[in-house]
């Protein structure tokens, strides 16, 4: 298993920070023989195709972790153990000569990242890669969930605050654990951090004779005990809503999303901090402006607005009552007190509120147009009306609509992905597209 063993996990990971242009022992020409880049598991040969066997078997030198050549005693070549370190393992394979070499690994070779490493360093047409099930899909595949969409991190390259941080708003997780933080000690910092909704598997010796999968709640897992070779993997419990981070420092706007009291930030629901960011600088507040926030959701623009406009009112109107409590609960988070919920159907619930000098609101449809229209009706001289809207059609309709009222009115399309790690390789998961509108009375 590659998912704990120490002197493994570093084979698994993705040199995308590395340097891709090293001279003289990464020369494709230096050798014409292929080298046979092999996953196996912890059950050795026994579990390989014949075809694959036989490629180790017949191999002048094998090269690998000390823990992985142990697993091939049948294998006569010579065994050349490396490190974790991906120059040291070009190096040895280029000085090796030209000899059949088979390098192993645990898993997947190409589950993040060595052999796509040694492709880029030794060359394509060089490299054969044999791929073998890596213990994150067993274990995933143990407890009949899918990972497409998962949060996977290796304890071994990140520090345990910055994963529980992220596994805050996951709906899924994969985590390979190491001997210093141990799936119970996982558990311990995520009870200590307030988030005990996941349902929670420690899948132990996966492919093994003594392969264990346990199954508990937050709170079991941290006062359970397991061996080493172990991947941890989190289901996050339907409709519990997220456990705000407490955040060292606060800003004034464009908190993170997850410092947020929320139902469902995956699905849409909370508008992100980059776009909540553009849109508060696009009301022009002031010290003592009279906000409107139209369908509020769990009041993450009212509480920043409140917290710009510290003279003035801001209203959060609302017509759901799970909602209505989230705000309440934001406000207090952020020690806002002028903000009022309004828990009510728009435009109906209007009528007593003072106008305002500036309205957010975010919608699709004909719906979000016909309540810009109304709303715009009630903004003071120089108001300000901003919407976020998803959908081209409804954003063109918008725009045509308030033309009709003002000369003064601009869009925005909006596109960001936010970087994250996944292993040791960075990617960036992009935020559904948005359209920004704001318009001046």
């Amino acid at each position: 298993m590659e998912a704990v063993a120490a002197s493994t996990l570093p084979l698994m990971l993705c040199p995308g920070e590395r340097n891709a242009t090293r001279l003289g022992a990464c020369n494709p020409l230096m050798s014409t023989q292929p080298i046979s880049i092999i996953g196996i598991g912890d059950d050795g040969l026994s579990a390989v195709a014949e075809s694959t066997r036989q490629l180790i078997l017949a191999a002048d030198v094998l090269v690998g972790t000390q823990r992985t050549l142990t697993l091939v005693p049948e294998a006569t070549g010579e065994h050349l153990p490396v490190s974790g370190d991906l120059d040291d393992v070009v190096d040895k394979i280029s000085s090796a000569g030209d000899v059949k070499i088979a390098l192993l690994v645990i898993g997947d070779p190409l589950f993040y990242g060595l052999a796509r490493y040694l492709c880029e360093q030794l060359g394509h047409d060089r490299c054969e890669i044999i791929p073998h099930v890596s213990s994150m899909q067993m274990a995933f595949a143990r407890v009949k969930e899918s990972w497409d969409e998962a949060y996977l991190t290796n304890l071994a390259n990140h520090s345990l605050p910055s994963v529980i941080e992220r596994i805050r708003t996951a709906d899924k997780v994969g985590l390979f654990t190491t001997d210093q933080h141990s799936p119970s000690d996982v558990a311990r910092s995520l009870l200590d951090h307030h988030i005990d909704y996941f349902t929670v598997y420690v899948c132990e010796n996966l492919g093994a004779k003594n392969e264990r999968v346990t199954r508990g709640t937050v709170a079991e897992i941290a006062k359970d005990s397991f061996q080493s070779l172990n991947v941890m993997v989190l289901v996050r419990d339907q409709d519990v809503p997220d456990r705000p981070r407490d955040l060292a420092t606060r800003s004034m706007f464009g908190n993170p999303d997850e410092a947020f009291v929320q139902s469902t930030p995956k699905h849409g629901l909370l508008t992100s901090a980059e776009i909540r960011s553009m849109a508060l600088a696009q009301m022009a507040l002031h010290s003592r402006s009279v906000v409107w926030d139209v369908g509020a959701g769990c009041g993450t623009v009212s509480v920043e607005a409140a917290q710009l406009a510290p003279g003035g009112k801001v209203y959060a109107i609302e017509q759901d009552a799970v909602d209505e409590a989230f705000i309440k609960e934001n406000a207090e988070r952020f020690g806002v007190t002028n903000l009022q919920p309004v828990l009510g159907r728009a435009p109906e619930v209007w009528a007593d509120l003072p106008d305002p000098d500036a309205i957010f609101l975010e919608g699709s449809g004909r719906e979000v147009v016909r309540l810009a229209e109304l709303a715009f009706d009630r903004l003071q001289k120089n108001g300000r009306l901003v919407a976020n809207v998803i959908s081209i059609g409804a954003l063109e309709e918008l725009r045509l609509a308030l033309a009709k009222h003002t000369n003064d009115v601009q869009v925005w399309m909006i596109n960001v992905s936010r970087g994250t790690d996944q292993l040791q390789r960075l990617k960036f998961d992009a935020l559904n597209p948005t359209f920004l509108l704001a318009a001046t009375k």
